[in-house]
């Protein structure tokens, strides 16, 4: 695939990595306005580093749009002329919907937007899409891409937001409740380092049991509860305490908070 990231910053490097790792690529431009910051992608077979939009537009086929929200709608404009039927354009801008995009480079680019978290960064990503109804001819190409670098999953654009709530801010909650795990293990006798281990690795083997058996929470949990035991006993104290309550609330008001910021973000 010849791809192109345009604006290589800790989004774009990440993804960039995994495609590298994975070798998905048959050439790779990698754009940024100071090319100090990526100066150690320099090297790779076929990876191409450039300050110019326009030269790694014109050279590929695939451009994953990684840009700050605010300067997304110049570089729009500023590559257009130059895109042509073969292009497909994937965004990763929070936000920018897709008939904002759609007014500027016209409805007839197959145009999809991606929706990955910071676990992309070690493969594990788990990113949502969605395409304009041309794009949805190319969302295979763009899973493809993001199925290398974690998983992906096709939604509606009404989802996104939605979805940024449970994936992407849902990655800062999963790291909170690590953490009161492993404040628990200590206060229960562990050091820092080991109380860290024990509580990461747990809540990984809780994950994949989860994708490789393909339950429901709940058959895994009575799995491990038994009658008066110490899991039913710890899981009605949480419960009484409000955890599932206060984490449901909890991405409740990130989501009436990211509808709020929509319009700032763009």
């Amino acid at each position: 695939m010849k791809i192109a990231i345009i604006g290589t910053g800790n989004l774009g490097k990440s993804i960039a990595k995994g495609l590298i790792t994975n070798n998905a690529i048959t050439t790779l431009y990698l754009t940024k306005r100071n090319l100090d910051d990526i100066q150690d992608l320099d090297g790779y077979k076929n990876v191409i580093l450039t300050t110019d939009n326009i030269e790694a537009v014109k050279n590929s086929d695939i451009l994953i749009f990684a840009i700050q929200p605010r300067h997304f709608e110049t570089i729009l404009n500023d590559v257009k002329p130059y895109l042509t039927e073969k292009h497909v354009l994937i965004s990763t801008i929070t936000g920018f919907l897709i008939p904002k995009i759609e007014g500027i480079v016209g409805t007839d680019q197959f145009i999809i937007r991606a929706m990955p978290n910071t676990a992309i960064a070690v493969g594990k990503s788990m990113t949502c899409m969605c395409s304009n109804e041309k794009g949805a001819k190319r969302i295979k190409i763009a899973e493809a891409i993001f199925d290398r670098l974690g998983h992906t999953l096709a939604i509606p654009e009404s989802q996104m937001q939605a979805a940024t709530v449970v994936c992407a801010s849902g990655i800062a909650f999963w790291m909170r409740l690590i953490r009161a795990t492993t404040q628990a293990a200590i206060q229960l006798g562990f050091d820092a380092k080991e109380a860290q281990e024990l509580a990461m690795y747990t809540s990984e083997g809780a994950a994949n049991l989860l994708i490789t058996n393909g339950n429901h929470p709940e058959e895994e949990i009575d799995r491990v509860t038994t009658p008066k035991g110490c899991t039913i006993q710890g899981l009605n104290e949480m419960e009484h305490k409000g955890l599932s309550s206060s984490l449901i609330q909890g991405m409740v008001a990130s989501f009436n908070k990211i509808n709020t910021i929509k319009e700032e973000q763009i």
